[in-house]
């Protein structure tokens, strides 16, 4: 009885404390201005590194899509159950329609059972669509739909969102898609690249202003970067 009544007796303040002292949110913003160093972190080259542009939001990061790439030895969202991931890019039109696929975020764990990745879809010339994926061991899920574009030249807020087995992807804070997949929080080991794929492959052309992180599902009025991106909308 004394057992069973110490166990009741600490759930219940396990429970207060929760409800009292919630978890709390850590976000975390990168502003893409200098090539070398992003937040105090040391990048690595994928063969070459992006150049620094001017841009509306001081200077940012400009890709060539040919060999531009930068590698991170940390995750940001390493350990969370729950996250959301915001991006303000603008994506160049003059990009070769041969390669298509244009990953600029790639998260990944040592083994390679764990993705997560942002990517644009070049539909022609002068649009395209966003594509979003996450691999957690043997449960993967994808979201894209070509027949919702945009078109290249202009900078964009897009938003990939993960809580209790639903992902979400926006563009503009608009919902486009959402989806299935189970999925297990990174471990520590896992890395970062932007502007390519981690094995350098799907070369992003364009530039990347801002990028974000928070640990838990945001919905659109809560985007850390929507204001920032709807200043400089055309």
């Amino acid at each position: 009885m004394k057992k069973i009544f110490c166990s009741i007796f600490f759930s219940f303040i396990l429970f207060f404390y929760c409800v009292i002292y919630p978890q709390q949110d850590i976000n975390t913003i990168w502003y893409l201005n200098n090539p070398d160093t992003i937040s105090g972190a040391i990048t690595t080259p994928l063969t070459d590194k992006p150049v620094k542009i001017k841009s509306p939001f001081g200077n940012s990061l400009y890709f060539d899509g040919n060999d531009d790439g930068l590698l991170l030895n940390l995750n940001p969202i390493s350990d969370w159950e729950s996250f959301t991931i915001e991006i303000v890019f603008m994506p160049d039109s003059s990009s070769n329609l041969q390669h298509y696929e244009q990953r600029f975020l790639h998260i990944k764990n040592q083994d390679d059972s764990k993705r997560v990745l942002i990517e644009t879809r070049l539909i022609k010339k002068n649009l395209w669509s966003l594509d979003t994926f996450i691999k957690s061991g043997n449960s993967r899920c994808t979201l894209i739909d070509t027949s919702i574009f945009h078109p290249t030249n202009r900078w964009f807020h897009v938003a990939l969102t993960y809580h209790d087995g639903i992902m979400k992807h926006f563009v503009n804070g608009e919902q486009e898609l959402c989806g299935k997949v189970d999925f297990q929080p990174f471990e520590k080991g896992s890395t970062l690249s932007i502007g390519v794929r981690q094995n350098k492959k799907s070369w992003f052309k364009g530039t990347i202003g801002i990028i974000s992180f928070t640990n838990k599902e945001l919905t659109p009025e809560k985007f850390l970067l929507l204001k920032e991106v709807n200043k400089v909308r055309l």
